[in-house]
């Protein structure tokens, strides 16, 4: 007869809290059987983008098809029953369904046939993309106020007797009472999310391109989602926790590319101080250097005087910049960046500048505000407006809503069922060996330096405004963002005075990290998985950051299929340099998938001509059998609970934990 089992105190105390939960054995046995299933499902789909950078557009529209996904299980359902035509309205529709409802209600001379035929063909597709789910799971998935209608309808077999007439009379009331509209809606959006059951976003969500702000608004919605923060994601977190050095990047940065409507119209943050004070103080000065790049309809909307207007703000805030960016190097000497200070090193008389040895000619040496024999000193006008622009960062709600959600959903890597996801490199030497930092007065390296600057990161954010540690950790992400060999910015130097000022292009050069030449080696990228717990030959480095260069050829898989890097361009500043319009990776419970994107012509393209974004996809590592829940970190999880609730069984039938019906 086998001995009674005994537990611990420290078990005791987990199995009445369990208790709470699971009251009875009856109780804990249909949950056991209910997670061994879920165990026993396959793995859902991932997808992994990056380097969105703010072009909502594309971004939603890829993150509608699924990247392409939608169309190919339509293709695979009804490829032998429907045109190309009616394939291509049917995935519109999924994909912007207000939108393309309200171009059907126009134009549809039998309405409510076409509702009919288009609710079948949606609850069909819902069926096909929901088989791998459990019916709880697909509920989740259901817009609140129609999982009891879209449930009915799924599991109501439209094909079997008395189920057929029940079935078709929840369609015909849906349409009798003109519910047929948001029925749809609500089916497209459970095709969507039913689809991709995870988005990693691995960084730079922010900057360059329009409205990074509706990129944020679309990944709020409810997606199950996580973010790896990329170097201009932690410039906008900077900048929203106060720092007044990240406020005038963002705004340096914004103004240069003329990318000021996410600024104003996204954020309603007024620029108003900034321009009365740069008409004010720069109104005589030379602005030649500080041209604000307008391309297409900017161009020609923009008259001289707005243009002058653009450059004397972006002058002025730029220089404020180098006076903030002098002040934090000489209050920081642990960051080791002293060569970057440069205002004291202007020879006034000859106009030029030494750096690094070299003496180069200033294109610029007129500056009202800089006093050369205190150069990081802010003028009294300058702390103003720089102190009334953080305000506004700091007391814009919605930033300030996006901002948490980046810190809540974010950090700067992940591991995550094998692959190790992080946005700029693993800092390293050029004899491939971790590369050592002092900062934060201790020498770390690989993982655990990765670790620290991300708990510093989160200090600028919640510590109390004020203290040290809060201070300490905004000084910090200006270095993340610039810093020598930061994990995100991954290069030597940043550049931009010498950009601004320099003609020589020489001068310009920000050398990478040597990571970004050892990530071919598949013995490196094996090391670094390993210095994140990771090892076997499914496990891969999923990168952000660096753009693709696709039509040189470069392919975007790296060390023998070991790294993938994810950056094809989703920007279209960066198209020019990598030929196509940003990557996606698949990874479903068969294999792990790669799609490049053509560029996206337009949303209204899309709804009223059905122009997709044109994709090329390329399977490059097949999984030996298919994967199941048992085998990912969730399974890992759930199998702990399962074996924590046999464990409650076992106390509940020996007594050591009695059964409580009245719960």
């Amino acid at each position: 007869m086998a001995a009674k089992r005994t537990f611990s105190e420290q078990q005791l105390h987990l199995l009445h809290l369990l208790k709470k939960q699971y009251p009875t054995v009856q109780a804990a046995g249909t949950e056991i059987i209910n997670l061994r299933a879920i165990l026993n499902l396959p793995k859902g789909t991932e997808h992994f983008m990056s380097d969105i950078h703010g072009e909502h557009e594309a971004f939603l529209h890829i993150l509608n098809s699924c990247s392409g996904e939608v169309k190919e299980k339509l293709t695979a359902l009804f490829g032998g029953l429907l045109t190309r035509r009616e394939l291509d309205d049917l995935a519109t529709l999924i994909y912007y369904p207000a939108a393309k409802l309200a171009l059907v209600a126009d134009k549809e001379p039998d309405l409510e046939q076409w509702y009919r035929v288009t609710l079948h063909r949606l609850v069909q597709m819902c069926r096909f993309v929901s088989t791998k789910y459990t019916r709880n799971r697909v509920r989740a998935a259901m817009p609140k106020g129609y999982e009891a209608v879209i449930d009915e309808l799924l599991h109501a077999r439209d094909s079997e007797g008395d189920k057929r007439d029940y079935f078709e009379n929840i369609i015909n009331t849906v349409i009798e009472i003109n519910q047929a509209p948001e029925v749809i809606e609500a089916l497209c959006a459970c095709i969507k999310h039913l689809t991709v059951d995870h988005l990693h976003i691995v960084g730079d969500i922010f900057d360059r391109g329009p409205r990074a702000d509706i990129v944020m608004d679309s990944l709020m919605e409810g997606h199950s989602v996580d973010i790896q923060w990329g170097n201009h994601d932690i410039l906008w977190m900077g900048a929203a926790s106060g720092s007044r050095t990240l406020v005038a990047t963002v705004l340096s940065n914004s103004i240069h590319y003329n990318n000021l409507e996410v600024i104003e119209t996204g954020y309603g943050i007024s620029l108003r101080p900034l321009s009365i004070f740069a008409n004010e103080v720069y109104r005589e000065s030379d602005t030649h250097c500080f041209t604000v790049k307008l391309t297409g309809a900017d161009a020609r909307q923009y008259t001289e005087k707005d243009k002058l207007l653009s450059a004397r703000m972006y002058k002025a805030i730029t220089v404020i910049l180098f006076k903030l960016e002098g002040q934090k190097l000489l209050r920081r000497p642990e960051f080791a960046m002293e060569d970057r200070l440069l205002l004291d090193k202007i020879d006034y008389a000859n106009k030029s500048i030494t750096i690094g040895g070299v003496t180069y000619a200033l294109e610029d040496c007129d500056f009202p505000t800089i006093d050369p024999a205190d150069p990081y000193a802010l003028t009294e006008e300058e702390q103003k407006v720089i102190d009334q622009l953080t305000d506004s960062f700091r007391h814009s709600e919605k930033l300030q809503r996006h901002i948490r959600f980046l810190y809540s959903k974010g950090g700067l890597y992940k591991v995550h069922n094998g692959n190790l996801l992080f946005h700029g490199c693993i800092p390293m030497t050029e004899d491939k060996q971790l590369m050592e930092f002092t900062i934060g007065g201790k020498v770390r390296s690989g993982k655990e330096f990765l670790d620290f600057a991300e708990n510093t990161a989160r200090k600028a954010y919640y510590y109390k405004r004020g203290t040290p540690e809060r201070q300490y950790g905004l000084d910090f992400l200006w270095w993340l963002w610039a810093g020598r060999n930061s994990p995100i910015f991954g290069r030597d130097r940043m550049t931009t005075f010498e950009r601004r000022f320099i003609k020589d292009e020489s001068s310009w050069l920000e050398p990478k990290n040597p990571y970004y030449t050892h990530y071919n080696d598949a013995a490196v990228v094996e090391m670094l998985l390993k210095e994140f717990g990771l090892e076997g030959k499914h496990c891969h480095i999923i990168n952000g950051h660096v753009p693709v260069k696709a039509k040189k050829g470069e392919s975007p898989i790296k060390g023998n299929g070991k790294l993938v890097v994810i950056d094809g361009g989703f920007c279209r500043a960066y198209q020019a340099t990598s030929g196509i319009a940003g990557y996606t990776l698949i990874f479903n419970s068969r294999n792990l998938r790669i799609v490049s994107h053509q560029p996206f012509e337009s949303r209204m393209a899309a709804i009223h001509d059905n122009h997709d974004i044109a994709n090329d996809s390329y399977i490059f590592e097949h999984m030996e059998r298919r994967l199941k829940i048992a085998q990912t970190d969730q399974g890992r999880d759930l199998q702990a609970r399962v074996d924590d609730l046999l464990m409650l069984l076992e106390a509940y039938r020996s007594g050591a934990v009695t059964e409580d019906h009245s719960l």
